[in-house]
């Protein structure tokens, strides 16, 4: 059995101070790189998603939803797509095997969509590593997150949800995710984090 942590989003426009800020973000940019500093070799890799926009069509709106559209975000190139602060030395040191990029020309929530630079699926890189499990953190407990638990799930990989280091967007859709997650067969770990 081997695990790897998969680490969602922890870009400073999901922050505080971003376009699409998550409240306790920063918080749990910090955690997580607190996390991996003392995993003492827990994990066999580490992987990292980012919304990496281009041009992804509706998701994009001046008017959004929150659900399915939302203000500008984690453009390629932009100060807000990359990483938080707190994150980036987990980054450099090599902490971090491989970083996956989704979402160039569409909303791509889950890390599952996404691609490492030489174009690789985040499924097929882990399970030509021969990973089993995986443990997920990350931002938002209730957009990114879940739906990257759940494709895991679906890939075939037994998944659990580390919500200590998870940040939600608000109460009634973390708790509502959180439920969605224990009936789809995703363990979970700790409380989520939900700043109000």
């Amino acid at each position: 059995m081997l695990r790897a942590l998969i680490v969602v989003d922890v870009q400073k426009d999901f922050c505080e101070g971003g376009s699409v800020p998550v409240k306790g973000g920063a918080d749990r940019a910090a955690a997580i790189a607190e996390l991996l500093r003392r995993s003492g070799g827990q994990y066999a890799f580490v992987v990292a998603t980012r919304d990496h926009h281009i041009d992804p069509g509706s998701h994009f709106s001046e008017n959004p939803d929150f659900q399915d559209s939302f203000p500008v975000h984690c453009v390629v190139g932009s100060e807000g797509g990359e990483f938080h602060p707190d994150f980036v030395p987990a980054v450099d040191s090599g902490q971090v095997d491989e970083v996956v990029f989704k979402g160039a020309h569409s909303a791509s929530k889950s890390g599952f969509e996404g691609f490492t630079q030489d174009g690789t699926t985040l499924a097929d890189w882990l399970k030509a590593r021969d990973v089993t499990d995986l443990d997920i953190v990350g931002i938002a407990t209730d957009h990114c997150v879940k739906a990257t638990a759940m494709d895991g799930v679906r890939a075939g990989f037994a998944v659990r949800v580390l919500l200590d280091y998870t940040a939600g967007v608000a109460l009634d859709t973390t708790q509502a995710a959180v439920d969605e997650l224990r009936r789809a067969g995703v363990a979970l770990s700790g409380a989520p984090v939900v700043v109000a």
